[in-house]
């Protein structure tokens, strides 16, 4: 009699040693449940082609095209062929090359139809795939066509080079005619109750499917699964953060908030006032304040968690704020100080009675001062701390710490904002206010930052500029750049500063720089380039574009250069520099994304734009337009037209609405999980849950969670549950929680 597969069963048992090995290199799948748990990244149809202005470039991808046209020939200035296929949806066309390889043309005659897999690649301005794997539909050659494509549905999975999507296909149908399924996690009552099929019968039909309403099912109880395992988590981590208790911090009167509010020079929006009463309420109680407050970038989101730390400090407790770089941080602790003025200089002569002092802490100050600040965080004697990572060491103690203020939490981890909660007096949980320019989507922020209670800024202060955004196709239209420059010594000459971004440092970074093609006479073929290898060049540096810019275009203007690697003291220099209006150009990293305020500068130039996200868009763009005269943002790319990454910056260039941003973000990504590994060929683990069509799922699994952990918090009565747990959330996933 054979034994069945069992869900921890090694797949080199099952399916060999050699595809075991494959998959567990290519995809890091080892065991039955690793190979169930990959799912079906899509579904095609017979007869439904790809769209190919989907594709983006990097991405390992499975399409089914038709073949428009495929020749031969011998390459020109090298020995050996050249094989082209152009591919064609109907609507755009790809091009595919195999060098020094024959048989080619004979397969990929006109008309045919394949799957084909590849990393999408870019060779002058079009997109391509170099020696791609493919299947002709049609070819049956291992009998197995007609059964793998019974129902019309082909499953396309995540896939990488060395494991293609219907090889994935194969095993998984070899696994599935020797398991005799897995003992369903979730109880029978919470499954009748939101109406869900079993576990088994949902993985089977997940991976053969024989219609698309049982794709439907299957993915409805699938989705659950990992909604519900994710809310656990979160629920059990609210109940642990409510469990020590937080120091009281009501709201008094005659002390340094009452006295700031005083002297405002401005009204609070009325969204400012909201929010700081939701957030003085919570402070008053013992129960930790856990917020995350998301608002638009220039929203005043600082003056609103200022007003909280002085509440704090009225209180008689401590504030700590913690910044992602020392750039920021230096930021911080100069703007508090200058908007509370003689508030922040406590013990100095004819200074208020209540006010209170900010300190800095840094990991890049010198003894003296690091001391001193050491000194002042522990005695008391500052009521503000600022810092970076810092901070969170373990020799960093305060007086008496009553609330901490995490500022662009995207750059931290649970970890690092767990690290405070431990510094209360007497054990306690200080509260904590998390803070973020990245708008979040309500189902985002129910999923990533689940442990947390979200409140919003949308409007923004009086006084405001307005902010145009333009996209710059620099490879179509290479004037295009040159007018680029005409507009920053345009802007220069009016009294204004400029900003120009880079995606990488360059020199400091110890990489080496690939070198520029040699220029050649006459056309020569193309070099044959590894598996999807392009002509893309390296993404522009800052130590490069810099002097070019100095000697070049803006040549007799004062450029400077600031990025993360550069000394404190140096970052801080430059800053101040560009602050007081010494420079006329920055050249930077993403270093000046948040935090850096200089109403000045009204033209943000962002080169590549296409290698960064659409928050960190948005979030740069919000540098520009801080004064009276309106900004400019131009993003420059090489990307060609009517792609999805093109898409992506056309979106950011059509509307300054970063909550709306967020949500087309979410819609121009492909199918695939959170985790934004939807094509990436590597191991993820929630890849059912869409963040745009499950927001019901999510919240009813949220009520299922609290209710249950309510009654069990550590799961000890549902074993089931608290092993779907750990089998869904793995390390990884646990990590890009820490890190979102």
């Amino acid at each position: 009699m054979v034994s069945m597969a069992t869900w921890d069963d090694k797949l080199d048992r099952l399916l060999g040693a050699k595809t075991g090995k494959a998959l567990e290199a290519a995809l890091e799948l080892t065991t039955v449940g690793d190979l169930l748990r990959h799912y079906p990244r899509r579904y095609a149809e017979r007869g439904e082609l790809t769209r190919i202005a989907d594709l983006v470039i990097g991405e390992h991808v499975t399409i089914m095209a038709e073949v428009r046209s495929c020749v031969t020939r011998q390459m020109a200035s090298r020995p050996g062929t050249i094989t082209e296929a152009v591919l064609t949806d109907g609507r755009a066309q790809l091009t595919i090359t195999f060098f020094k390889q024959k048989g080619h043309q004979k397969k990929l005659l006109p008309g045919t139809r394949a799957l084909f897999a590849g990393k999408v690649s870019q060779y002058k301005n079009k997109l391509q795939l170099t020696h791609p794997e493919y299947k002709l539909l049609g070819d049956d050659e291992d009998g197995t066509e007609v059964q793998e494509f019974a129902s019309g549905l082909i499953p396309v999975y995540p896939a990488a080079k060395e494991v293609q999507s219907w090889s994935i296909a194969q095993c998984v149908r070899q696994v599935l005619d020797q398991w005799d399924g897995i003992a369903d996690p979730v109880p029978e009552e919470m499954r009748a109750e939101a109406g869900l099929s079993g576990l088994s019968d949902a993985l089977r039909r997940i991976h053969q499917p024989n219609s698309w309403a049982e794709v439907t099912v299957a993915r409805q109880r699938l989705k659950w699964d990992e909604a519900l395992a994710l809310q656990l988590v979160f629920a059990q981590r609210r109940h642990s953060a409510v469990s020590r208790p937080a120091p009281r911090c009501p709201l008094t009167d005659g002390g340094v908030a009452a006295a700031f509010d005083e002297v405002l020079p401005f009204t609070l929006t009325d969204g400012q006032r909201e929010v700081g009463e939701l957030i003085s309420a919570d402070m008053a109680t013992d129960h930790p304040m856990n917020l995350l407050l998301q608002g638009e970038v220039g929203s005043g989101k600082t003056l609103v968690a200022l007003r909280a730390m002085l509440q704090a400090v009225d209180a008689g407790r401590q504030a700590a704020m913690l910044a992602p770089t020392e750039v920021l941080a230096a930021q911080h602790a100069r703007s508090l100080r200058e908007m509370l003025g003689d508030l922040a200089r406590a013990g100095e002569l004819g200074v208020p009675d209540v006010a209170t002092r900010v300190t800095l802490l840094t990991g890049a100050m010198g003894a003296k001062e690091r001391k001193q600040a050491l000194l002042d965080a522990a005695s008391g004697a500052a009521g503000i701390v600022i810092g970076t990572h810092a901070l969170i060491q373990d020799r960093v103690s305060f007086a008496d710490l009553g609330l901490v203020v995490v500022d662009e939490q995207h750059r931290f981890g649970v970890e690092q904002r767990d690290a405070l909660r431990t510094r209360a007096a007497g054990g306690g949980s200080p509260h904590i206010l998390v803070m973020t320019a990245t708008p979040i989507p309500r189902t985002v922020a129910m999923t990533v930052y689940g442990d947390l209670k979200v409140a919003a800024l949308r409007e923004l202060p009086k006084g405001r500029s307005p902010i145009s955004t333009s996209v710059v196709p620099a490879a179509e239209k290479p004037k295009w750049l040159d007018r680029v420059w005409q507009r920053i010594r345009e802007e220069v000459a009016k009294g204004h500063q400029a900003y120009v971004v880079c995606p990488r440092i360059g020199e400091t970074e110890g990489e080496e720089d690939e070198a520029p093609p040699k220029k050649s006479k006459g056309t020569k073929e193309p070099k044959a380039p590894k598996d999807g290898e392009s002509d893309r060049r390296p993404p522009l540096a800052v130590m490069d574009v810099a002097p070019r810019l100095a000697s070049g275009p803006l040549r007799g203007l004062k450029v400077g250069v600031l990025h993360g690697k550069l000394p404190a003291d140096e970052k801080d220099a430059v800053m101040r520099a560009f602050g007081a209006g010494e420079l006329d150009v920055l050249v930077a990293t993403t270093v000046v994304e948040v935090g850096v305020n200089v109403p000045n500068a009204t033209v943000m130039v962002i080169m590549d734009a296409d290698r960064f996200g659409v928050s960190q868009l948005h979030q740069l763009r919000g540098r520009v337009g801080r004064g009276s005269a309106p900004g400019l943002c131009l993003l420059v790319s090489e990307i060609p037209a009517n792609t999805t990454t093109r898409q992506r910056l056309e979106a950011v260039a059509a509307t300054a609405d970063g909550f709306e941003l967020a949500r087309l973000d979410l819609e121009l990504r492909r199918e695939g999980d959170i985790l934004g590994s939807a094509q990436s060929g590597k191991r993820s683990t929630l890849k059912m849950l869409s963040l745009l069509e499950d927001e019901d799922v999510i919240e009813a699994a949220r009520v299922a969670a609290d209710d249950v952990v309510a009654a069990d918090p550590e799961l000890l009565s549902h074993p089931g549950l608290a092993g779907m747990v750990s089998d869904l959330i793995h390390e990884e996933h646990a990590e890009f929680l820490e890190k979102s």
